[in-house]
């Protein structure tokens, strides 16, 4: 995706999760106007951004205030299926990060924001202290595999800090906001080497 040169307008999508450039997204939409949202990206081929909930409900509850991140995820569609009147099952593929400079919340709900993206990770070979993070995550891909489960869209690329980072970020018990703070973070090695030490202070890598 190229970086627009000026801010951009994009509709929003608050979540109680994280989203990764790169990451799998399944969504189960029913509200009127996640709908509608949906339905207007199908139409104009355009993606819509995530944003990980600070304050509220995915769900609209008259009255109460809506809190979001300021760094979000772009969402490209990927697939759409209305197996059921009024549901639609969804799913995405993260796209570019992105600062909110200023939102805005129609009267039905919905929010749009005006966006700056935030470039790429550039592509980086994990470091020889972090090729365990590269190994353990193609052991978890393998053991993932044989259970049916599979929540990384392929091509895997275990040459790229980046995304070794993201995919373990995904996938481990870490709370919210410290899986938005890795994701914000602009040097994908740091990011790998948080991850690396989590998994060796939980004794899921080994020296």
């Amino acid at each position: 995706m190229s970086i627009p040169a000026e801010p951009s307008l994009l509709p929003l999508f608050p979540l109680q999760s994280v989203l990764f450039p790169e990451g799998l997204l399944s969504l189960k939409v029913f509200e009127a106007r996640y709908l509608d949202l949906i339905g207007n990206c199908l139409r104009e081929s355009k993606p819509f951004g995530v944003v990980a909930l600070l304050r509220g409900a995915e769900v609209k509850r008259d009255g109460e205030p809506v809190e979001f991140e300021s760094v979000g995820c772009v969402a490209e569609l990927l697939e759409v299926d209305s197996a059921q009147p009024g549901i639609l099952q969804v799913r995405c593929r993260g796209g570019q990060r992105f600062s909110v400079i200023d939102s805005q919340q129609a009267s039905n709900g919905l929010w749009t924001a005006q966006v700056e993206y935030i470039e790429p990770d550039p592509q980086q070979l994990p470091t020889e202290d972090l090729l365990g993070s590269a190994k353990g995550l193609a052991n978890a891909i393998q053991v993932m595999k044989r259970r049916n489960q599979a929540p990384f869209l392929e091509p895997y690329r275990f040459e790229d800090a980046g995304w070794i980072a993201n995919r373990w970020c995904e996938i481990l018990p870490i709370p919210l906001a410290a899986r938005q703070k890795l994701m914000e973070l602009p040097d994908a090695l740091v990011r790998l080497q948080l991850v690396d030490q989590f998994l060796r202070q939980k004794g899921i890598l080994q020296d």
